[in-house]
């Protein structure tokens, strides 16, 4: 399950990358409707970096219960 866990955080940390890269480049863009992309996209960035520390907390329990 350790593995597992360690590539669920990679895609984590790599999908709250790549939804901060959209947002930012959504913000930087005039319109109402970027702003509105923008808006949603950084609370889609919240949302994942919620799911990548629950991961995190996970693993590291997992670890330190299974000696791993």
């Amino acid at each position: 399950m350790g593995n597992i866990v360690d590539i669920l955080i990679l895609i984590a940390i790599a999908a709250v990358a790549i939804t901060l890269g959209f947002g930012l480049k959504a913000l930087f863009t005039p319109g109402d409707a970027a702003r509105s992309r923008s808006n949603h996209l950084m609370r889609l960035r919240v949302g994942l970096q919620a799911v990548a520390v629950v991961l995190l907390v996970v693993a590291m329990w997992w670890k330190s219960t299974q000696g791993g």
